[in-house]
């Protein structure tokens, strides 16, 4: 039995065509009661770009994108523990920001903020990962 659940696997040579690239990936993974998500952009999973130049809009895609892949792991928002935040301007600081709040209203994740040079596309102004953890009296509802 596998030790870990890998969800929504790729290979970037079919995702990413503008670019030589080979590595098979996947969006999350859950391993045990820790869910680890894949750093989320503007960008549907249909590879969409959402809000081109808009980093708000952005955000609110990424956060529906991990919303989505926290869904599939069998777990929500309210587990979320930590968040890392890219942005690739500091004017899209508060932008970002107020969007990725309305998604975590009470959770109160721990959070680290980075301004960066650039994301894998140009388009991206923002990049989002999350770890959370499914607390141990859900997961043994699970079980049952």
């Amino acid at each position: 039995m596998p030790t870990h659940t890998r969800i929504r696997m790729f290979n970037t040579k079919e995702t990413y065509p503008n670019q030589v690239l080979d590595n098979d990936l996947c969006q999350a993974v859950r391993a045990g009661n820790t869910i680890y998500v894949r750093g989320q952009v503007g960008t549907d999973f249909a590879g969409n770009l959402v809000g081109l130049g808009d980093p708000r809009a952005q955000a609110e895609q990424a956060m529906k994108n991990v919303k989505q892949l926290l869904a599939e792991a069998g777990s929500d928002l309210s587990h979320i523990v930590k968040t890392t935040t890219y942005i690739t301007d500091p004017r899209y600081r508060e932008a970002v920001y107020q969007e990725v709040g309305k998604w975590l209203k009470g959770v109160f994740p721990i959070s680290t903020g980075l301004v960066v040079a650039g994301l894998a596309q140009p388009q991206w102004l923002m990049e989002i990962d999350v770890i959370a953890v499914v607390p141990e009296d859900e997961m043994a509802q699970e079980v049952k």
